[in-house]
């Protein structure tokens, strides 16, 4: 977290106040967060079945990550109190509603054949 007065907090605040691709950018950034939401597309998943959707995801930023998509509204997380916990995650409407998003993004990946150009490191 950034000191509100700092250079780079301000720059942050101005490009995505009025920038609504950035703001969205600054919202699902970061490794996890798109990866998440795609695995939890079709359908609700518990903690460790999301985790072994997920391959050299730690816990703790497994943990993280969907605290943050939680509290952001992007994922919803059910807890049925019971023993041993049982919790699950499932997307919320806000989440539902990046999917075609994802979807685009990963046709457009297929179609450009991107994992081979950044396996073979070019990215033109």
């Amino acid at each position: 977290m950034r000191k509100e007065t700092s250079t780079n907090f301000i720059n942050e605040q101005s490009i995505t106040d009025d920038c609504p691709i950035a703001a969205t950018l600054k919202v699902i950034g970061g490794r996890w967060k798109l990866i998440i939401l795609w695995n939890l597309r079709e359908q609700p998943l518990r903690y460790k079945a999301l985790q072994r959707s997920i391959p050299h995801i730690s816990e703790k930023m497994l943990t993280q990550q969907l605290s943050v998509l939680v509290e952001d509204g992007w994922v919803l997380k059910k807890d049925y109190g019971e023993i041993p916990p049982r919790t699950e995650y499932s997307l919320s409407k806000l989440g539902a509603s990046f999917i075609p998003i994802l979807d685009h993004i990963y046709s457009w990946g297929v179609e450009n054949d991107i994992i081979e150009k950044v396996k073979l490191g070019i990215q033109k």
